[in-house]
């Protein structure tokens, strides 16, 4: 099996969590700032490629009660670009774009923050790599096996 990238895409900054190899495990990656969405889909397809990864899950933020949200129309937005970029790659080595319900992940990554002891200040540094690696833990359980 091969790695799998989780994203926490917001207005202002992207989460990257990165799987290990067999699917087991996530960590946090990295956090940056958005630039233009041409740039920041370009650099996500380049982690990809780099880490050896065969799919990329992006956080999809649904309302409490499952429907869409502004920022839900945005993020759609951005893994259809996502899949138009890497469509453009050799069908052998394309990546695969999942979405997965992302409700919770970073108030999680919060508590969870908060109860290792790390600080409000460290916590806005890392919440969003903290928040894509919960997103792609629950993905990476609800489908054991997919390749």
């Amino acid at each position: 099996m091969k790695r799998v990238l989780g994203l926490d895409v917001g207005d202002s900054r992207i989460g990257v969590a990165l799987s290990d190899e067999l699917r087991v495990t996530t960590r946090g990656l990295l956090t940056f700032e958005r630039t233009k969405t041409r740039d920041d889909i370009q650099k996500i397809v380049d982690l990809a490629y780099e880490n050896d990864c065969s799919g990329i899950v992006v956080g999809l933020p649904l309302n409490l009660s499952g429907d869409d949200s502004v920022q839900t129309s945005k993020v759609r937005v951005f893994a259809r670009d996502l899949v138009n970029k890497l469509f453009s790659y050799p069908k052998e080595g394309r990546i695969k774009v999942y979405l997965f319900d992302e409700r919770f992940s970073t108030k999680i990554a919060n508590d969870t923050m908060t109860e290792m002891g790390v600080s409000k200040t460290k916590q806005r540094k890392f919440v969003d790599q903290q928040a894509a690696a919960i997103i792609l833990e629950d993905w990476m359980n609800a489908n054991r096996g997919v390749e």
